[in-house]
């Protein structure tokens, strides 16, 4: 790892050189992928010719690990789409406060603030996080279009979705936030977990979930709207979906604390707010939503306008300082939990979705009563909602980098959680199995029923 960040300071230092007498260069640290972030570069650099931007890319807890750890080489800007890694980083000093940024008419969205109220970030564009699908793929498989999260926790998508592993994508950390946080940290594992049976596969980047959908791998992904929205605009037969009540949140820009080229990174955070720099976020290959309400009139036919979603009073404001504060105990939970166990957590819901659907027209109350144990089984969870909010607890937990290790109490609470899990997904598995057993014998013909 010391060789890499070592071979691009060089390129970065040689290349830097090379141009010295003609543009300054500006280094942006992004979780974007290239689709969205070349165009910003060709046109800042065209209307910048003096400036050279250089942009490296890491995942989002990636991103905030090299900024945290101060050894790697300097970035001047971070840039990326989950506001809670923005929190984590101003919590830990690494941000600096942004001054002379002409910020766009908008202060909040559905209620939500688009920029930092203490002045460390600003919002540059609008994300939503929902549903997309394959309509062919759907139509081959005969399954209804999905409109909740709910709707996921249903057998019949069994083998149907793809979801990325929040512990690697900042952008899916937030999808599972915003359903613990809409339906409560007991209901909200519940439905993760039941998702989490109907899965295909957790790939390991964001962009694996539309590209699978694409591709027909499986038809449904969890994921930011932008995927939905692109893939959607770039002909492929998708569709998007905004659960009802959704969240909507910025996407941000922040500058990093000691930036050497601080001029210059103001001058590209204010083209992103410009007029030119919100109408690219309209363009096929990006489909992101400006923060400036007044840019929508140049939207493309049927592109949605977050400032005309309906509001609803009654549904919780997503709450940044609770998904900062349990951030990484989040990411844990998921890996250890559905991740790492996806194959056993499948097979324990497979037989549990299999015996409810024959129990269904059924009067037995003991077997239905064992499936009930089943299903609990399942969605017993070892943290409590008090341990979730509490800091003291939180603070335990830590992202796994590649060369260094976790607290030992975080490695003794990942080995229990663990071996709790494959000891109760076995025994929901081993009990379906059991009425299944029992529901079959009855079907036998010559056997009393």
């Amino acid at each position: 790892m010391i060789i890499r960040f070592f071979l691009i300071g060089v390129l970065l230092l040689t290349t830097g050189m090379a141009h010295a007498q003609e543009r300054q260069q500006l280094i942006i640290l992004t979780s974007f992928p290239d689709t969205i972030y070349q165009p910003f570069k060709r046109a800042f650099e065209n209307k910048n010719p003096d400036i050279e931007l250089f942009i490296l890319n890491r995942k989002t807890s990636a991103a905030i690990s090299y900024i945290q750890d101060g050894v790697n080489y300097p970035v001047d800007l971070f840039w990326a789409s989950a506001p809670d890694a923005f929190e984590i980083l101003k919590q830990s000093g690494k941000l600096q406060k942004l001054h002379r940024v002409n910020r766009p008419p908008a202060d909040k969205v559905l209620g939500y603030p688009i920029n930092d109220p203490d002045g460390y970030y600003v919002g540059f564009a609008i994300s939503g996080y929902g549903i997309m699908w394959n309509s062919d793929y759907l139509s081959r498989y005969k399954l209804p279009k999905p409109a909740s999260w709910d709707d996921l926790r249903k057998s019949i998508y069994a083998n149907h979705i793809g979801i990325s592993a929040p512990s690697r994508s900042g952008t899916t950390h937030l999808i599972v936030e915003i359903i613990l946080q809409s339906k409560g940290w007991v209901e909200g594992w519940r439905t993760l977990m039941e998702i989490g049976g109907n899965l295909a596969t957790v790939t390991a980047r964001s962009f694996g979930v539309p590209s699978g959908v694409e591709q027909g791998f499986f038809g449904i992904g969890l994921v930011i709207d932008f995927f939905g929205l692109r893939s959607r605009a770039e002909g492929q037969p998708v569709e998007f979906k905004y659960p009802t009540f959704t969240k909507m949140l910025p996407a941000n820009i922040a500058l990093v604390k000691g930036a050497e080229n601080s001029s210059e990174a103001n001058r590209f955070i204010e083209f992103l707010l410009s007029d030119d720099g919100q109408r690219i976020l309209f363009r096929p290959g990006i489909s992101r939503l400006p923060v400036n309400p007044e840019i929508y009139r140049d939207a493309p036919k049927g592109f949605p306008n977050p400032f005309t979603f309906p509001s609803n009073s009654a549904a919780p404001l997503f709450d940044i300082n609770l998904s900062k504060t349990r951030y990484h105990l989040v990411n844990a939970l998921f890996d250890q939990l559905i991740t790492f166990r996806l194959r056993e957590l499948k097979e324990a819901w497979s037989l549990v979705h299999r015996a409810e659907k024959k129990l269904a027209q059924l009067q037995d109350t003991d077997l239905k009563a064992d499936i009930a144990k089943a299903r609990t089984l399942i969605d017993q969870f070892p943290v409590s909602a008090s341990e979730a909010n509490n800091v003291k607890f939180t603070s335990r937990f830590a992202r796994h980098k590649p060369g260094f290790a976790v607290s030992s109490t975080q490695t003794q609470r990942e080995a229990d959680w663990r071996s709790d899990a494959l000891r109760r997904y076995d025994a929901a598995a081993q009990i379906a199995e059991r009425v299944l057993s029992i529901l079959r014998e009855r079907d036998t013909p010559g056997r009393p029923k």
